[in-house]
This record gives C-alpha cells, structure tokens and sequence, in this order.
C-alpha cells in the first residue's frame, strides 16, 4: 500500500521537571523536525488522478499548526510554576505555552502530535489515517510512535484535551 510522507522543521523550547539532575531542568531549546505517515483509508484513483487527495489539502492545517501555534512555543509541564509566572506577568504569552500533563518530553510530544494530526485528518473528512510520527530532536536523538503501537498501549495517557482538537491549541489554559 502506498504511504505518504511529509516533515516540517519548528523550533522549540521546553524544561523537564523530572529531569532535577539533568540540563533539561533549565529551558533550552531545539530545532526539531517532525516527520508524519500517512496510509490512505479508501484505494488510490490510478489511471485517474493517481491519488485519494492533494499533498496540499493533506499539509495545509497540519502545517498551519505547526507554522503558528507550535514553532517558538514554549512546552511545559501542566504543573510548571512558570505557568504562574506567565498569568500574572506575561498573559499575552499564555497561547504560546504548550502544556502537557507531565513533563514535555519528546516521546510526549510525538503522541501529541500523533493525536492533532487525526483530529485535523477527521476534522476534514480527508481518506487518510495518520500511521505514524517521528521526531528528530537533534541530529543524533529519534522519537516515533505508530497509531498501532499508540492503540495497543491502551493509549489511556493524554497530552491535554488540546491535542484531540481539530484547532491551532497547544494548551487547555484559560486565557481570557
């Protein structure tokens, strides 16, 4: 079967509560590249259009998020004290915090972007399932994680309600 592919390159920052010992309790930031596969839910139109939809309908909100709401966020821990800092002395900052439950790790924010990248696909009634997510945190670190191996997991963990919506969230935080 035919898989389509399609990366993007964001930078980010983050810090790792859990990470008391580590660098990554300071924030820091990477230049990350996410790659996406998608498998087609419906045979492809060969002899036709030889395709079940456009590269362009397939990349245009997903690369949309990522141009607008995830390059430059700042991704926390839903338990960071910096979140407090950011209500009380930078509020016009707030929609740029990506907020996960637990520390934003890699391995968190592929499963995240695993679960936007299905809520976009659905939201937009393409005949595409979203088969995998990797991202190359440095040119040395690669996280992935397929649906199938999300799925079998029991896939009870969440990221924030954000993840599930098919709109440019990065946080469930009240902003208004």
């Amino acid at each position: 079967m035919v898989q389509l592919e399609f990366s993007r390159r964001y930078s980010m920052a983050h810090r790792l509560l859990h990470d008391a010992d580590g660098k990554c309790l300071t924030p820091h930031g990477h230049n990350e590249v996410v790659t996406v596969t998608l498998r087609p839910k419906r045979d492809m139109d060969f002899g036709a259009s030889n395709m079940a939809a456009s590269f362009a309908d397939l990349k245009r909100r997903w690369h949309a998020w990522i141009d607008e709401a995830v390059d430059h966020a700042f991704q926390v821990n839903a338990e960071d004290p910096l979140i407090d800092y950011f209500r009380a002395h930078e509020p016009e900052r707030l929609s740029r915090l990506m907020v996960m439950r637990g520390d934003p790790t890699t391995e968190a924010l592929a499963i995240a972007f695993l679960l936007k990248l299905s809520a976009f696909l659905a939201a937009d009634g393409l005949p595409f399932e979203a088969v995998a997510v990797a991202i190359e945190e440095t040119p040395t670190n690669r996280v992935s994680v397929t649906a199938e191996d999300w799925a079998a997991s029991g896939a009870a963990w969440r990221p924030g309600d954000w993840a599930s919506r098919a709109d440019l969230s990065i946080n469930d935080l009240e902003l208004g």
